[in-house]
C-alpha cells in the first residue's frame, strides 16, 4: 500500500504521525509550498498519476488538495479539516484538464473548535458537492481545534484503514 500524505500550510509530517502511517504502508510525504505554487493540484497529479497510490491523507490545505487529487486519481482519502470552502485564502487552482474518477471512500474529520476552518463551512461544502459514487464518513470532534493531536490522528487513521479492510 502506498499512502500519499499532503501536509498543511507551512507544516510537515511529524515523526510520530509517520510511524503511525507506516503501520499501514509505504508513506510518501512530499514537502509542498502552496503559497508559491497555485497549481499544486496539477503538480501533484502530474507527479503521481502513474504511481500506485492507494490512499491520500491530507490536512487543511493539504486536505483541499487531497480531496481534488483523490477524486482525480479515484483513490480513497482521509481528510483532516480540509480547506475546501476557503479557496481565496491561499490561491489554489482546481484544474479542469485532469479527469474526474471520483474517490470511492472519503473519511472527513472536522474540528468543532476549529476557528481557522469551521466545521459548518465544510459541511455546507459537502452538502453542495456530494457525489453519487463516493462513500462519505464525516466526523465532527467537538473538542478538536485545527491542529490534529497524535492520539486523534492514530484513532482516525485506524478507523480509515479498517473501513478499507487493511
Amino acid at each position: 500500500m502506498n499512502i500519499l500524505f499532503l501536509h498543511g500550510l507551512e507544516s510537515k509530517l511529524s515523526h510520530e504521525k509517520r510511524v503511525i502511517l507506516e503501520k499501514y504502508g509505504n508513506v510518501i510525504a512530499p514537502e509542498l509550498d502552496y503559497k508559491s505554487n497555485p497549481n499544486m493540484i496539477q503538480h501533484l497529479y502530474d507527479a503521481y498519476q502513474t504511481q500506485d497510490i492507494n490512499a491520500i491523507i491530507g490536512s487543511s490545505i493539504g486536505g483541499f488538495a487531497g480531496y481534488h487529487l483523490a477524486n482525480s486519481l479515484g483513490v480513497c482519502a482521509l481528510l483532516y479539516n480540509p480547506a475546501l470552502p476557503y479557496r481565496n485564502t491561499i490561491e489554489q487552482i482546481v484544474p479542469v484538464s485532469i479527469p474526474i474518477n471520483q474517490s470511492l471512500h472519503m473519511r472527513i474529520v472536522l474540528g468543532g473548535q476549529d476557528t481557522i476552518i469551521k466545521a459548518k463551512d465544510n459541511l455546507a461544502f459537502f452538502a453542495q458537492n456530494v457525489t453519487a459514487k463516493t462513500d462519505y464518513a464525516i466526523t465532527i470532534k467537538s473538542d478538536l481545534a485545527h491542529q490534529i493531536p497524535v492520539a486523534i490522528f492514530k484513532e482516525e487513521t485506524k478507523a480509515f484503514f479498517k473501513a478499507l479492510c487493511y
